[in-house]
């Protein structure tokens, strides 16, 4: 299949376009979220190694170590996309740790005149199996627990009023189970994590969104911005993506940038080099993911057993954090993340 298209002439757009995001929480007890951010990291990890080690089409064995199912607890953060014309409207959740865009969880996928059938099959799983299942899957984009397979299509994706895709590669669910309320992913990750997710040509990728945006002109840079809102007293905060850079109306001064990382497996996603620090004293060197997926920080295990050593902090065995004592919270150091420096 020939991803490249010739769109009628656009003006490119002297701004980014902005799509708003909505958040959802549905924190459930704070082990299964542990539990969850976890499974996503092994999950997102195997993916990355299979991809840099040939093994394609995907096929990764999970064997869940958690006794309780993990459901889609977390926060999680959507977008209304436009699919066909006219539009059907699909809530999609936003991932950077895929990207595959695909609908029809919830909502129908509707067949319009901009709609165009491919021989093209997708497999994606969401990952989460419950303790001694096996997942066979294409694709691991993790959020959560659910999958789902179907069809390929190429057809008109609207971001925004602005900012309108042709003939653009969606995944069209024919099966799914696990996403909620939601309709799809809308997958921004960089375009080498579809690498296996198309059947029979499972060496091929497919452009993103964001590539799409860009290739057709209608951003001037091929760059997508994430802004999450804080919580306040008076919001919970939201957020929103900006399509070709950062919206410059939600940072003060100069916006600071760093590398993508070199280092495998992290080199496959939004990775960066990153040292973290407490008290002065260096806990951990390596490399990183930047993940909209995920609720909480999570560290290497060494690094992890380090910091609960020099705090003297316990696991709590209700939560899967860490617990201290008033006394070890007063005596508490910094804890720094550096990027570059």
């Amino acid at each position: 299949m020939d991803y490249k298209h010739t769109p009628e002439a656009i003006q490119p757009l002297d701004a980014p376009v902005s799509l708003p995001l909505t958040k959802r929480l549905n924190l459930g007890s704070l082990k299964n979220l542990v539990q969850r951010d976890r499974l996503r990291a092994k999950t997102l990890r195997a993916r990355a190694e299979a991809i840099l080690g040939g093994n394609l089409p995907l096929s990764i064995s999970l064997r869940d170590e958690i006794s309780a199912e993990v459901t889609n607890s977390g926060v999680s953060y959507s977008a209304s996309v436009g699919v066909g014309s006219p539009p059907t409207t699909y809530n999609l959740l936003v991932d950077t740790g895929s990207s595959n865009t695909w609908v029809g969880s919830k909502t129908p996928y509707i067949v319009t005149s901009t709609s165009l059938a491919t021989k093209g099959k997708v497999v994606s799983t969401l990952g989460t199996p419950n303790s001694g299942s096996r997942l066979s899957v294409f694709q691991s984009v993790t959020y959560g627990s659910g999958s789902f397979s179907g069809s390929e299509y190429l057809d008109t994706v609207t971001l925004s009023p602005d900012l309108v895709l042709q003939q653009q590669s969606i995944g069209v669910a024919s099966t799914s189970q696990g996403l909620d309320d939601n309709d799809g992913i809308l997958g921004i990750g960089p375009t080498d994590l579809t690498l296996g997710t198309l059947s029979p040509d499972t060496q091929a990728t497919i452009p993103t969104v964001v590539d799409t945006a860009a290739a057709q002109g209608l951003i001037t840079a091929n760059a997508v911005g994430v802004y999450f809102e804080p919580i306040t007293s008076s919001s919970q905060g939201a957020g929103e993506l900006s399509y070709g850079g950062a919206n410059k109306e939600k940072y003060i001064g100069e916006m600071a940038f760093a590398p993508l990382t070199t280092t495998a497996p992290a080199n496959l996603y939004w990775g960066i080099d990153q040292t973290i620090m407490y008290g002065g004293q260096g806990i951990l060197d390596s490399a990183g993911i930047v993940d909209t997926g995920s609720t909480l920080v999570l560290i290497a295990t060494d690094a992890f057993q380090h910091y609960q050593s020099l705090t003297g902090a316990v696991l709590g065995n209700n939560t899967g954090l860490l617990r201290i004592t008033p006394a070890q919270f007063a005596k508490l150091k910094p804890l720094e993340f550096i990027i570059e420096g």
